[in-house]
Order: structure tokens, then sequence, then C-alpha cells
């Protein structure tokens, strides 16, 4: 009996709901589910039941391998002209806790990784006011003159719609300038949650879900792979969740330009939504499982262990997800700065003995997912 038998059996025979008994042979069978079927795993689902159904569409797709990458992240800054609720990050110029990097300051880090075996630069931070698109265009020539192989991911959709619009340039022209200097990913950043009407309620001067979706579009036409992220667990419901996939899906099903979906949690220390609170680890892993089963043409979830903290990392992969971000460095504080505690870096040994630890694969590969070592 193969393992999707198994599940089918302990449902056919288990005290399930029926409408939830269903939608739980649909995916057994590799079926695709619908926006209302996912409302309803989220409302109805046990926990145990998403876990073995996520686990086993994650098994289709990777089968018992979990993915991580040799990489660190420079924030050029945290001076921002947004003003997002959710954000612990943003500072304006001359606070005491802004930062502005100047060129040769990131290229000083950039270079503290010249000879090591790191294959990526991961480059975000605040929408500055005063940097425009040819800053950025010689900060990554400048990179690459460093560590000519290294991959530069880098931009969220939202600092990217500021420099083109900033220099007067198409979406689609804007983003062929970047990679003709030496973008060639995109990180997730920046989408939140789509529904427009939350969205108008907590980061309103944020690029539109519409114009999102547009740039990491015409992103994958050119040829630059990127990944998609959802912030969740603060004041949104489980339908505004699965409108949220909904549309990523769409937009997969098109551009197939997606490497991974990352589910990122919102914290809830040094905001203007602190009294929201945040969701708890049953929480994590039931929005896990739930984006493992809904985003079936995604190729990889990703458990961003900088955010989630290492054990619920370690219950996400039991839980669909197949990739934990990298090594990191601590060279990000992001989450730091909103409440997360614990390590913010960890070596290679370290992510191949955590993978281990939950009787799976560590495969070390690159940004596009070409397998390099298996572990």
């Amino acid at each position: 009996m193969n393992n999707s038998d198994f599940i089918k059996k302990i449902i056919t025979d288990g005290l399930v709901e029926k409408d939830v008994k269903d939608i739980a042979i649909k995916i057994s069978n590799g079926e695709r589910i619908s926006d209302s079927e996912a409302v309803t795993l989220y409302e109805k689902a046990e926990l145990g039941l998403l876990g073995m159904l996520a686990f086993d569409v994650k098994q289709k797709k990777s089968d018992n391998k979990v993915f991580f990458n040799r990489n660190f992240h420079i924030e050029p800054t945290n001076v921002c002209v947004n003003n997002c609720r959710f954000c612990s990050y943003k500072k304006t110029q001359g606070d005491s806790q802004a930062w502005e990097l100047s060129m040769d300051e990131i290229l000083h880090k950039v270079a503290q990784y010249k000879g090591s075996k790191a294959t990526e630069v991961h480059i975000v931070g605040g929408v500055h006011p005063d940097r425009d698109i040819d800053y950025y265009c010689k900060l990554m020539q400048e990179v690459k003159k460093i560590i000519p192989g290294i991959v530069v991911k880098a931009f969220t959709a939202v600092e990217i719609e500021y420099m083109i619009n900033k220099a007067g340039l198409s979406i689609k022209d804007g983003l062929q300038k970047l990679k003709d200097n030496g973008l060639q990913c995109i990180p997730g950043g920046g989408a939140e949650i789509f529904d427009e009407q939350l969205r108008a309620e907590i980061c309103p001067e944020k690029t539109k879900s519409d114009v999102w979706l547009q740039i990491h579009k015409t992103a994958h036409q050119l040829g630059i792979e990127t990944n998609a992220t959802i912030l969740y667990g603060h004041k949104e419901s489980y339908a505004q969740r699965v409108d949220h996939m909904s549309r990523l899906r769409k937009l997969q099903d098109e551009t197939h330009g997606f490497s991974a979906f990352i589910p990122l949690k919102y914290r809830k220390a040094n905001n203007q939504m602190s009294s929201t609170g945040e969701v708890s680890i049953t929480e994590d892993l039931k929005n896990y499982a739930i984006a493992r089963i809904y985003l079936d043409n995604f190729p990889h979830i990703k458990a961003y262990w900088v955010m989630s903290g290492l054990e619920t990392t370690k219950l996400a992969l039991q839980y669909g997800a197949d990739d934990i971000d990298g090594t990191v460095n601590d060279s990000t504080k992001i989450y730091t700065m909103a409440g997360v505690t614990g390590e913010q870096t960890q070596t290679v040994e370290q992510l191949v003995d955590l993978i281990k630890s939950v009787n799976l694969v560590p495969v070390e590969r690159d940004t596009f997912y070409n397998e390099l070592k298996v572990w």
C-alpha cells in the first residue's frame, strides 16, 4: 500500500466530516482543490489530517528532499517612504535606529564573502527616497566585480515600482534595465495580503496588489524567476488568505515563473498593530499545510527559519515545506526588529543536522534549485 492509499484508508475509516473527507480524497488523487474547499480545510480539517495530506503532496513533488543554500543578506537601508502599519523595520531619516549604508560600506560587506562558498546575495531594504535605479544598477555591477559568480537576488516589487517610476520607465523597461545590470532573481516580499480593502488598511501607501502581480508577471516574461510571499496572522480572514493564494496560483498557471511560496508570520513587536497579537504554532502549521496543498503548481514551499524559528521550521517540514532558505549569516534585521529572538545565523552543518533530525534528506541548492550536493 503506497502512502496515498494509506491516507485514503485513514480518511475512509476515520471520523472525518463528509465535506472534509471529500476534499481529502481529491487531494490524495492529485486533483486541484477550489478556493471554497481551501477555506473549508482552514475551518474544519484537523491538523493531523492536514499534515498527512500536505506531506504526501510534498513527497510527490520533491520526495524526501529538503533544500537550502549558502547565502547572505545585504540591507542597504531601513529608511522608507512607506508607512506600513505592521512594519517594525521602517525608520525615517535621522532616527537613531535608521541606517543608510554607503555604496562603499555595502561593498565592504560583500567583500567579506569573497572566496567563500556563498552562491547568493539577497539585497532588500527600505524604499529610500533618494536612491534611484541607476544607484542600484551600479551597486549590482560592483557586487559582481567582487564576486563574479554570485547570484544577485534583489529588490521586492515595492522597491522596484518606486525606482522605475522615479526613472520614468515602464515596468518592462525598468526590469530589463535591472536584469542587464545583474538582477537574476526577485524575492517575494511586499505581497503582504492582496485583498484590496485590508491592504488599504494595513499598508495604504504600498504597491497595489495588481501592480505587484504585474511586476512579477513581467519579470517571468523576461526570464527572471521570482518568489512569492504572504503576510498572515494579523487581521486577515481565511477567505482572504485563500484569495491571496488564488491570485498567485492563477499567475503561476500562466507564467510558471515562481520558484517558491513563503508564508511570513506577522510579528507584533514595535509596530502600530501590536495589539493584534500573534497566531499560534498550530495556525502556522495549518497555513504551511494548506499552502502546500492549494498551490499545486508551485514547486516549493519555504519555511524561512529566520522568521519562524528553528523548532517551528522543523515542524513545518512535516507539514509540506521542503525548503528552509539558507545560512543567512546574521545579516538581516527585519525580524529581530519585530521581536524574533534566537539564532540569526546557521552554518551548513547546522542546517544539515536540522533536516536530518526529522529524517529528511538535506540538499544544498543554488538559487534556481539546481542540486549542488546531497548531504
